[in-house]
């Protein structure tokens, strides 16, 4: 018997339906339920043929857990030594040399440093930083916000030099990143479920985080369409994620991307809807399957290096030129970090 499990934190409608619906579908040799683990033993096997993983990245023993269940066999929904080293700032910086459309990001010393950090440990660091040369390559408004975070933690939207400093004081030690605001126009959060299918959700990030996801559409460029599908599928098979959402926000026709490290997508029935979630729950289902099926161990190379060009580090196919996105100096309302 090959065991599907599943791994989750406070979510209380996917989990359930995921295992309910494995189950429903009476395969021969497959079992899905939630994962209990106790005290790992170092290099002994999980136990299950695969773990779809939605908690990991708030608690690190399930990580150092999940890593070892890697080591014995076990498919990991996602790859937790790839999550593990990933960043969102590495994420723009992939995402432009790939051709996709990303806003003007640059990556900031800390505030303040932890406390084992001296003066001595910042001889390679320039100071006093180029706050002007910044300021012109990102343009206002912008977004400081973490360089490995989420969910509007520790996000501020800034216009000008005086807003900026005033919320980087508060960012205490964390890394930050300044990142160009986009004037969006539409905005699709979309999932990517095994870097074959795409479900574009129309998404407004200037409602109430309840009524987010746009459930009355209008109908949009098919154009449009196609390139942000395009655009998902192409970050998330460089990434390596098995199970992603990816944010776009469209500025003159341009999609954006906007943030695409979530391998724990939110799939919660009650924020996505019923389609989306029905969606949801079907796909990771039969890729969970697959996996298991699969005689093939999970591999753990970083998939992102053999989308670039070995010597030059330039994408293996060249992009055609995309605009940055125009600057105003008018207040914009907040968009999704």
């Amino acid at each position: 018997m090959k065991k599907i499990g599943v791994l989750f934190g406070m979510e209380n409608t996917f989990p359930g339906a995921l295992v309910d619906r494995i189950n429903a579908m009476e395969i021969e040799g497959i079992q899905a339920e939630f994962v209990c683990v106790g005290g790992v033993h170092m290099a002994a096997p999980s136990g299950y043929a695969v773990i779809v993983d939605r908690i990991s990245h708030d608690m690190p023993f399930y990580r150092s857990f999940l890593k070892n269940a890697a080591l014995t066999g076990t498919q990991i929904i996602n790859n937790p030594f790839w999550w593990s080293a990933d960043d969102k700032f590495f994420n723009y910086a992939l995402a432009s040399k790939l051709g996709v459309a990303v806003p003007k990001t640059v990556l900031l010393p800390h505030k303040k440093f932890p406390p084992q950090i001296n003066e001595r440990s910042l001889r390679n660091l320039q100071f006093p930083l180029d706050w002007d040369g910044i300021f012109e390559y990102v343009g206002f408004p912008a977004f400081l916000k973490p360089h490995d975070g989420g969910g509007w933690r520790d996000v501020f939207h800034v216009h000008n030099r005086h807003e900026f400093f005033h919320a980087y004081d508060q960012t205490r030690d964390l890394c930050m990143t300044l990142q160009a605001a986009v004037n969006f126009q539409e905005y699709f959060r979309c999932y990517v479920v095994g870097q074959t299918d795409v479900r574009i959700m129309p998404y407004d990030p200037r409602r109430p985080h309840e009524h987010r996801y746009v459930l009355d559409p209008p109908e949009y460029d098919k154009k449009l369409l196609k390139r942000v599908e395009k655009d998902a599928l192409t970050l998330c098979k460089a990434l390596g994620y098995d199970l992603n959402t990816v944010e776009f926000a469209v500025e003159d026709g341009i999609p954006y991307a906007i943030d695409f490290m979530n391998p724990a997508p939110d799939a919660d029935l009650h924020s996505v809807g019923k389609e989306s979630f029905d969606w949801i729950v079907d796909k990771v289902s039969k890729l969970a399957v697959k996996k298991a099926q699969s005689s093939t161990k999970a591999k753990h190379e970083l998939s992102w290096s053999s989308f670039l060009a070995p010597s030059t580090g330039k994408s293996a196919s060249k992009p055609a030129a995309t605009p940055a996105p125009k600057k105003t100096e008018k207040k914009k309302t907040k968009k999704e970090a």
